[in-house]
């Protein structure tokens, strides 16, 4: 029996930052569990020179077309699917270029500023007739589905009442450049939007299971130290998340004032508990279940390079079938965390507006 064709896409590449070099240097490993076939063939920088060491660093073995120009890759007839890996701000205009050059798009979270961009862009996409998705890749781990599998249907630790979220890196603002990504705010900089989308994305994965259903929502910030007031962002973030129909809640954290070591979330229940370790609430790597009345166990998942290629799999799937969304992260998900970041922004008094 012939072996079926893997799905292949042609990927163009706009911006030549940290996360753009971890997703193309997974796009290109060799796997044998590949569920698709990538290939690089266009990079948008700043400039031919960046562009051309961000190719020879990351994608060596492969030969895309180097642009200075964004809109050269939205229009390479090369390319089928766009990656944005360009700050937050700029996620709005990148894709909606992108999307009206009639290419499909993969774009890096938070996918806008606030929700009214982001439907703006699930609108643009759909009237374009193109795939859009929010890179949101850690929903796309293999562990992740497990953690759900385990909470959602096997019920292991039966019902659910908390969940614990912390996400902290040692990225102090006062440590950056001013002028970079991670510490101007006209770049996006701040804990909730860099980090805490992954914690509020844990708890959503345990407790969002009920369609259509909104938490009540109360935070806090602790804001980075400019001089102009207007200038500064939030460098910790207590979350609140309250569910009351279903009698549970969840606390969700993000911190650049201090690295999370080891476990990063704990989901505790009436039978039991899981705990959720690895690098960062971004990469997971391994399961740890208790049940009330039972052994222990730890389940390992070994992750080969970062794990961005998981996402770009299910995407090059979902191209090839013709759907404009992805089940795993659809577009009403991603326009529900944008809604939820809304809220807590507001209540704390953090705009990125104006």
């Amino acid at each position: 029996m012939a072996s079926k064709e893997l799905p292949g896409l042609r990927w163009g590449i706009i911006g030549c930052g940290l996360i753009s070099t971890w997703f193309v240097s997974d796009l290109v490993l060799s796997r044998s569990d590949a569920a698709a076939n990538h290939t690089i063939t266009a990079v948008g920088s700043s400039s031919l020179e960046k562009g051309n060491k961000f190719v020879f660093e990351n994608c060596p073995t492969q030969s895309p077309a180097v642009y200075d120009s964004y809109t050269d890759v939205y229009n390479d007839p090369n390319v089928d699917i766009v990656y944005i890996g360009t700050p937050h701000p700029l996620h709005h205009k990148n894709v909606l270029d992108a999307v009206a050059a009639g290419k499909h798009v993969l774009c890096e979270k938070p996918m806008a500023m606030d929700a009214q961009q982001g439907q703006e862009m699930a609108e643009a996409a759909r009237e374009r007739g193109v795939f859009l998705m929010e890179a949101m890749w850690t929903r796309f781990f293999p562990i992740t589905k497990e953690l759900q599998r385990l909470v959602h249907e096997e019920k292991s630790i039966g019902d659910v009442a908390a969940v614990w979220v912390d996400f902290g890196i040692y990225m102090p603002i006062k440590g950056c450049n001013p002028a970079s990504r991670t510490a101007s705010k006209k770049l996006g900089a701040g804990a909730l939007l860099d980090i805490g989308i992954y914690s509020l994305t844990w708890a959503s994965l345990v407790l969002d299971t009920t369609p259509g259903a909104t938490p009540d929502i109360s935070a806090n910030m602790i804001f980075s130290d400019h001089e102009q007031p207007d200038d500064r962002v939030d460098e910790q973030t207590a979350i609140v998340l309250r569910y009351p129909e279903q009698r549970a809640q969840a606390i969700c954290t993000a911190s650049l004032l201090y690295k999370t070591s080891g476990t990063f979330a704990r989901i505790e229940g009436s039978k039991g508990s899981i705990s959720v370790g690895g690098v960062a609430a971004s990469k997971p790597g391994f399961l740890i279940v208790t049940p009330k009345d039972g052994e222990e166990r730890r389940i390992d998942y070994p992750v080969e390079g970062m794990g961005f290629y998981y996402e770009a799999d299910a995407v090059a799937q979902d191209v090839q079938a013709g759907r404009l969304e992805n089940a795993t992260c659809p577009l009403s998900t991603t326009q529900s965390m944008l809604s939820r970041m809304d809220s807590i922004m507001a209540s704390c008094g953090l705009s990125y507006s104006g």
